[in-house]
């Protein structure tokens, strides 16, 4: 196809005519074979935007990558398949992906609930500096009445700080994280200012909170802190009047003993019944009974031996 172009200026007139240029048209590079159409300016788009991905985003951590049986991957969210990790990449860029992504934070957003929060007592921690640990007497007493048991805690705090008053308190074994723990046992606790907190190991058993079995003091002139309780009867456990275990062994062993001696007794004041052919060199000496089968066993039945020769043949019959 040829075109002709007239151009006419006021000075001169010059006539071009030229072939369709495909390399140097508008828009395109030399030696670059013409414009890129729609479809390859976005192919390249996308490939520019997935070797960006790989760079920057860590797609091991995106909670919607993953890979199927077949060996491609998927997007949990839009549910899309991909054959690469690139294509997935270039997917998570696509305006697909992101309105699906701002649409899950909005559903998300509008089932939490927003509930007012609430104002938590603020406790101020005291802070001071620890000169040690107090002296402390612990006496184990029992009534003598009802053999009740309790125990009276005696604690010395020459330096407390004044104004303050010692505080106890009962701790449970699974409360503490110093040893392993064991429900047999409690823990006691004293705390002043400014000494360090001690602690007793008393069993775990039920406080009679009666007041006469239960109280404490503070004499504030000695600086000493009295706190006595009592265990409850019906926790403690009741004293059998059986003898220990290895008393009722000996027991045991000794009336063995004792029996052998009478079966040994018995063997030896009642000989054989005379017979008609009685000789004692033929009797044979009757062993002691064992401890553990005082009778002997029964005599086994009698079965008459059968003969060991082989039956007659049968006489041969035709057929």
């Amino acid at each position: 196809l040829l075109l002709t172009l007239y151009i006419t200026s006021k000075t001169k007139t010059t006539d071009f005519l030229f072939e369709m240029d495909f390399q140097n048209r508008i828009g395109s590079k030399t030696g670059g074979g013409g414009p890129t159409s729609y479809s390859e300016s976005n192919r390249d788009r996308r490939e520019r935007l997935r070797k960006l991905a790989l760079e920057t985003i860590d797609i091991a951590k995106d909670p919607y990558f993953m890979r199927n049986h077949l060996g491609t991957y998927e997007c949990k969210l839009c549910l899309t398949l991909h054959n690469n990790e690139g294509s997935y990449l270039a997917h998570t860029q696509g305006k697909k992906h992101q309105s699906n992504l701002s649409r899950r934070a909005a559903k998300e957003a509008k089932k939490q609930l927003t509930l007012p929060a609430l104002d938590k007592p603020r406790v101020e921690i005291r802070k001071f500096v620890k000169i040690g640990r107090p002296g402390y007497k612990v006496t184990k007493q029992a009534d003598p009445e009802t053999t009740q048991q309790s125990l009276l805690f005696q604690v010395d705090y020459p330096g407390i700080v004044e104004g303050i008053r010692p505080k106890y308190r009962v701790m449970a074994a699974y409360e503490q994280h110093i040893e392993p723990p064991d429900k047999a046992w409690q823990y006691l606790l004293f705390a002043a200012e400014p000494y360090e907190i001690i602690g007793f190991k008393i069993p775990s058993r039920e406080v009679d909170n009666s007041d006469d079995k239960l109280w404490n003091e503070w004499n504030p002139e000695t600086k000493q802190f009295f706190l006595q309780f009592s265990f409850k009867i019906d926790s403690h456990p009741k004293v059998s009047n059986l003898p220990p275990p290895a008393q009722l062994a000996a027991q045991g062993q000794q009336q063995k003993l004792q029996q052998h001696d009478n079966d040994m007794d018995t063997v030896q004041h009642h000989p054989p019944p005379p017979g008609p052919t009685h000789n004692p060199a033929l009797i044979p000496q009757m062993r002691p009974p064992n401890l553990m089968h005082p009778h002997p066993p029964p005599p086994r039945p009698h079965f008459p031996m059968q003969s060991m020769h082989p039956p007659p043949p049968r006489p041969f019959v035709p057929l």
